[in-house]
Parts: structure tokens; C-alpha cells; sequence
């Protein structure tokens, strides 16, 4: 299989550079308990890791519009103090983003975390040197779909669409690069799986951190 010839990688963030699961599932359950809902366990919740949470309360938790806007705020609470540091890098991330970049690759993130929460993790785990952008979510100037946040990267990279490829592990990430043209490689390391990568249209598929760096 001949090597990828992009020069540009966006990356997402929660199952791609780090394991989030903890600290975004704990602090769903905070949001449960302080709104009175039965409290999910852990293992029913990680449906909820990766995708944008205002869409996914409505629709998984059957909640208003204005009922989902004040879980996200809710569940912030604990997410923006404690939750967003129960999280580790991947094994072998550093080194990635090293090599890649040693090879010439320029890279970003495209998050549909709040993007000032993207900024806070990469910077405590001593990863946001490899990152020329680090995008995120941010509602309140209307960034608030993974091909929005994608789309504002590209803009701050200055970057020719051609040139460039999306790294994910849910179909938020290949929607979200195929929404405004760009391939995206799924990595079966993170919460998706390759019913879902199939069934999304991912481009490639790549099963570990190593075989990512081997494509390049």
C-alpha cells in the first residue's frame, strides 16, 4: 500500500490523541444527579465520548433544546474543574506527533470539545508545541458541528483542501471531513469500530497508533 501523500493532518481530539472516557462519562453522571435523572452506569454511557453533546442530549436523552443547553452547562461543571484531567494520551501519541512532524507534516486538531478545553488538556499533558491550530467547539460565535470547527482549522492554516487529511475514531469525524471535502482515516484504538467506520465511509482504516505513523 503506498504511503499517504498529505502534508497537512487534523486531528480529533477525545479517542484520537487521548482516552477521555473517564472524565466525560463521570461528568455526565454529575449532570444526571443534579437534574434528577436515573444515574447510567459507566459502561451505558460511553456512547456519549466523541460526539457534540448538545445534539446528543436531545436526542439520546429526549431533551428540549433549552432543557439540553442547561445539561451542557451542568454538566461543565464538573467537566471544566476536574473532568477534562481524568484522561491520559495514548501510548505512543507523543511519538507520533514527533515523527510526523520530523517528516515534514504540519498539524492541527479539530475538536468538537469547547476549544478552550482542547487547549487546556494538550497543554497539561505537554503535547500542544506539535499543533499549529488547535480548533474546538465554540457556540456562541455559531462553531458548533465537527465540519464547522474543521472548516475554521483550514482557515487558520491557510491550507490548501487537497493537501490535507482528517484523523478520527467516530463517524462524527469521517462526516464531519467528507461534509466540506476532505478524506478522513478512522483508528480502530478509540470508541468507534469498523461496523461504524464501514457504515460512515471512512477512506482508511488503521488499527494502532503505529500503523498511523506507517502511513505517512
Amino acid at each position: 500500500m503506498s504511503k499517504r501523500t498529505e502534508n497537512i493532518i487534523l486531528f480529533d481530539l477525545d479517542g484520537t490523541l487521548t482516552d477521555s472516557a473517564d472524565g466525560i462519562i463521570k461528568s455526565a453522571q454529575h449532570m444526571q444527579e443534579k437534574l434528577g435523572m436515573p444515574i447510567s452506569k459507566a459502561e451505558d454511557l460511553r456512547f456519549i465520548v466523541g460526539p457534540p453533546l448538545l445534539p446528543l442530549f436531545q436526542s439520546d436523552f429526549g431533551m428540549t433544546l433549552e432543557e439540553a443547553e442547561h445539561a451542557l452547562v451542568v454538566y461543565r461543571e464538573r467537566y471544566s474543574t476536574v473532568g477534562l484531567f481524568e484522561n491520559e494520551v495514548y501510548e505512543g501519541i507523543p511519538e507520533l506527533l514527533q515523527s510526523l512532524r520530523q517528516k515534514g507534516k504540519r498539524l492541527a486538531v479539530a475538536t468538537s470539545k469547547k476549544q478552550e478545553s482542547a487547549i487546556r488538556i494538550l497543554d497539561h499533558f505537554g503535547i500542544a508545541e506539535y499543533f499549529e491550530v488547535i480548533g474546538g467547539d465554540n457556540r456562541e460565535i455559531g462553531r458548533d458541528t465537527k465540519a464547522k470547527v474543521i472548516a475554521y482549522v483550514l482557515e487558520e492554516l491557510h491550507a490548501d483542501m487537497s493537501d490535507v487529511v482528517m484523523v478520527g475514531d467516530r463517524k462524527y469525524d469521517v462526516e464531519g471531513a467528507h461534509a466540506i471535502g476532505l478524506p478522513c482515516i478512522a483508528v480502530e484504538y478509540g470508541y468507534g469500530d469498523l461496523a461504524e467506520f464501514e457504515a460512515c465511509g471512512a477512506d482508511e482504516v488503521v488499527a494502532t497508533v503505529k500503523d498511523l505513523d506507517e502511513r505517512f
